[in-house]
């Protein structure tokens, strides 16, 4: 029997322990004698011997640097970098496994223990090495949950067993953990709002723990446990959290809002303090931080971020014995990152960064425009810039397996962004772990979404693999899973081709590529014609897309004779055709095939029918909004205004619907549901995620809508509904007024009349103010102030009321904006997102108005938005109801045409 010595240096690591365990039972898979000896070799005990012997070391070790010294090591591949490994077959029946560090001597053993197993021996020509291209790969999970907890918002869950059970599953958490090794993932981000409420207790601040004592033992336990696991197999831990957010109990003790817009010596010496007793207790566990949503970061991100984060690490890093501080990773959302790293860089020794890839979704692997230049900015000034593949919103709830889609993407990230790290977030974040299939058991996403994970991870350790190859590849995993070659292949063609449906229709059509739409509940033809009624996000086309045309701009063009550019609404709708009609083509391929895990391969098969269709109704869709929009914009003498183009749309609406029924069928035994996320967030294609979350769910709307439009079509043509019909037929009712005080010694009370100014101290008069407003008490600031610094206004409601917000509809920074769901997943948690009167106030000299409604209880508020200008338009009974309009004056043309999918009667 061969033997087989293993050598490792006496004070080797863990991970390169855990290694040599990897390399030992392959050996003795194989019928190999093996013994694993700690033992500090020098070059000159390399004298032959019995046997094969081994030695595993990293390049800092003495024998490897002797043996690189006197030639006989030799680098042909290039000297191993980061995680990077090497293994040579040297004279004298010796071997060595080395890396450019501990995880690299790891990922030797791990490779050495695959060729074994591959080969039964290991080669005498051996002669292998490897460096990753990224630093950082690796998966996150979220300790979120899919619903809210009132009074608490989101993302504030405490951490207890009742709430995530699968935190405390440590059998689980091993699985996991291999399955990252196998990937050969180095970092597992674990994203909470406030996670240190239930992982340190603070005797100054004994309020704030939000677990009972047990469970903080419980949790202290577990992450130790998890770290030291996970630091085993190469991977370090990094938990994620954001600002300013403070615990509830905290928040209640002290008389305070739960999330703070701004830093305050309270909450300041609390977070430093909570930072500095994690950093004590968890030495070797890495932050993410998020400084925006809540926090106005461009205001007061580098104060927070120096003066209380940075702060609070390095206290902690004083009362411990690590001999490297963890890293720090600041996440470039809702704030310009620039200022604050200029700032940080030189105080903290690990500083990282990290931004979104293509948003909240997967939509391209051409990122440009803004995005990619923050990329690159990030990149050129931090040793690690990390790209975020975020919530992938756009991709619920169906499997994605597109592996050239995801490699490309990868090769972006690199080469385009300049990134050296990959964030990478399950496919049904939310509801981590599991998947949302109506399965029972319910389906875990680790098991369902292999190839995701699998491929992603794949690609960060090497983007550019030759692609002819990748299939080979990738059609080896799969016909290893199935047990069949052909079915294999079929469902890899599959995966291939649906893969590209909902990049190419969220990134021309889509609202946004964020958590605010879902996109396979696909969209109203109203969102479609209209989609500046819906606050669509420009990033999404500008950054997150190739150059090309959304419907509107496709059809201005086409109505005056002008050239297109680019990916046009009808070049998607013809491209999503022809990539289902492929993936069915596929999938007939591979039915009937006598498959191992059947139920796996019919779920694909299933995936795909489900996507096709979706693929199919937008197809319809969008040429329908097309000549909806041709004849809404030509002239009156254009061939486009020609009923009979209006009827042809009703058929392809209807055409839509059908299709949608079918995926509906497909579905119902399917999905508990397409979204994660199913709270308020959730506005596109319908209000509130909760109620709309599963396909039967919208179609009842889908088919009141066709019955409209098929209604009103017939009775334009009959003369009875004017293209121009104004969008003011609502009467139009005063507001109720509710009592207020203002609190705020910069701010004063003004009535809303003609001629009234709506800033202290400057002339900006109103010209035309909706009759609903009229006569209300509002509160006016100073401009000036509110553009340099921001201004917020503190009043007392003696009873509930509702806050009328007036915001000038403008982009530029000068103007405040209305709270945004792309950035802020709480940002309607209070309501006032959208306009509740569109266009209601014109302004001298000013951009137009829209009036926001905004809820408050009882008490003293401050209303604290950030930079920008605006005014209260008044405060209003609490129970008042708002009739959402778009005031048209006289000298407006309103004609979105959008009454044609609306009951005739509103």
């Amino acid at each position: 029997m061969t033997e087989v010595t293993i050598a490792h240096q006496p004070d080797a690591a863990s991970r390169v322990r855990y290694g040599v365990d990897l390399l030992a039972r392959a050996l003795l898979d194989r019928g190999l004698q093996v013994e694993v000896v700690e033992v500090s070799w020098q070059a000159r005990d390399r004298t032959p011997g019995a046997g094969l012997r081994v030695f595993v070391g990293s390049r800092s070790s003495q024998l490897v640097a002797d043996l690189e010294g006197d030639e006989t090591l030799l680098f042909h591949s290039g000297a191993p970098g980061d995680d990077g490994y090497y293994l040579a077959a040297l004279p004298g029946r010796f071997v060595m496994v080395t890396g450019g560090n501990d995880t690299g001597v790891l990922y030797g053993c791990q490779e050495l223990a695959r060729i074994v197993r591959a080969r039964g021996e290991i080669p005498r020509d051996l002669a292998v090495g490897e460096t990753p291209h990224f630093v950082l790969r690796g998966p996150a999970v979220g300790l979120q949950k899919t619903t809210i907890e009132p009074p608490r918002q989101t993302y504030e869950y405490p951490v207890t067993h009742e709430r995530f059970p699968w935190f405390y599953d440590r059998p689980r958490w091993l699985e996991f953990l291999d399955v990252l090794l196998e990937q050969r993932a180095n970092v597992l981000y674990i994203w909470s709002g406030h996670p240190f409420s239930s992982f340190v207790r603070l005797e100054e601040y004994p309020e704030a723990l939000e677990v009972t004592e047990a469970e903080l033992e419980n949790n202290r336990d577990l992450l130790r446990w998890l770290a030291a696991e996970a630091d085993r197999r190469g991977i370090g831990v990094v938990l994620k959290f954001y600002n300013i957010h403070i615990p509830l109990p905290f928040a209640e003790h002290h008389g305070l809002p739960l999330l703070q817009t701004r830093p305050s010596p309270l909450v300041s010496d609390y977070t430093r303090k909570s930072l500095a007793a994690f950093v004590r207790t968890f030495p070797n566990v890495g932050l993410l931080v998020c400084l925006g949503e809540t926090l106005h970061g461009d205001l007061y991100g580098e104060e927070w971020f120096v003066d209380t984060i940075l702060a609070g690490v390095n206290d902690g890093l004083a009362a411990s014995e690590i001999s490297e501080p963890p890293p720090i990773i600041l996440r470039a959302h809702a704030i310009d990152p620039l200022p604050v790293l200029e700032r940080a860089r030189h105080l903290y020794p690990r500083l990282w960064t990290m931004a979104k890839y293509n948003g909240e979704s997967l939509t391209t692997w051409g990122p440009r425009g803004r995005w990619q230049q923050r990329h690159q900015a990030l990149s050129a000034r931090t040793d690690v810039h990390i790209v975020n593949v975020h919530v992938l919103a756009n991709l619920e709830p169906f499997r994605y397996g597109a592996v050239s889609f995801i490699q490309r993407c990868v090769q972006a990230m690199r080469h385009r962004l300049g990134a050296r790290g990959l964030h990478l977030y399950p496919l049904f974040y939310w509801d981590w772990p599991y998947a949302p299939d109506r399965t029972d058991p319910r389906l875990r996403q680790l098991d369902r979404d292999w190839i995701w994970f699998a491929a992603w991870h794949r690609y960060a350790w090497n983007p550019d693999r030759d692609v002819t190859a990748e299939r080979d590849y990738w059609v080896g995993q799969l016909t290893a899973r199935f047990g069949d070659a052909e079915a294999a292949t079929a469902a890899l063609d599959a995966l291939e081709a649906i893969g590209n449906v909902a990049p190419l229709l969220v990134r021309r059509v889509g609202i946004t590529e964020g958590n605010r739409q879902t996109l396979s509940l696909g969209m109203t033809m109203s969102q479609l014609i209209n989609a500046q009624r819906y606050r669509p996000w420009n990033d999404l086309w500008e950054s997150h897309a190739p150059n090309g045309e959304r419907i509107e701009t496709y059809v201005k063009r086409e109505v005056h004779g002008e050239e297109h550019s680019g990916e046009t609404p009808l070049d998607v709708a013809e491209d999503v055709e022809h990539f289902a009609d492929k993936a069915v083509a596929a999938v007939d391929r591979g039915s009937g095939r006598d498959v191992k895990e059947a139920g796996e391969y019919a779920a694909i098969c299933s995936d795909v029918l489900a996507l096709a269709e979706l693929a199919y109704f937008y197809a319809h869709r969008i040429r329908a909004a097309v000549q909806v929009c041709l004849y809404r914009e030509a002239p009156e003498s254009s061939r486009f205004r020609n009923i009979d183009l209006l009827r042809s749309a009703v058929v392809e609406v209807g055409q839509s619907v059908e299709r949608f029924k079918k995926l509906v069928a497909i579905t119902e035994s399917t999905y508990l549901y397409a979204n994660s996320m199913q709270t308020r967030a959730r506005k596109v294609p319908f209000q509130d995620g909760a109620t709309y979350r599963h396909w039967r769910d919208c179609l009842p709307l889908y088919e009141r809508e066709l019955a409209n439009f098929t209604r009103n079509v017939e009775l334009l043509a009959a003369g009875a509904a004017p293209v121009g019909r104004a969008e003011s037929s609502v009467t139009a009712e005063r507001y109720r007024p509710a009592e207020f005080t203002v609190m705020s010694a910069h701010a004063e009370p003004f009535v809303l009349t003609e001629n009234a100014s709506v800033f202290a101290s400057t002339d900006a008069n109103l010209r035309r103010v909706a009759e609903e407003l009229r006569g209300l008490t509002g509160v006016r600031i100073r401009r000036e102030n509110a553009i340099k610094r921001g201004v917020g206004i503190e009043i007392d409601l003696p009873e509930p009321a509702q806050v009328l917000i007036a915001y000038f509809q403008s982009p530029e920074n000068v103007w405040l904006q209305p709270p945004d769901l792309e950035v802020a997943s709480h940002a309607d948690d209070r309501g006032g997102l959208e306009p509740v009167l569109s266009n209601a106030v014109l302004v001298d000299f000013h951009p137009r108005v829209n009036i926001h409604a905004v809820r408050f209880d009882a008490g003293r508020h401050a209303f604290d938005p950030g930079k920008g200008a605006y005014f209260i338009a008044g405060v209003v009974r609490a129970d008042q109801q708002f009739a959402a309009r778009n005031v048209v004056y006289g000298e407006d043309s309103a004609r979105t045409m959008d009454w044609l999918f609306e009951d005739s009667e509103g």
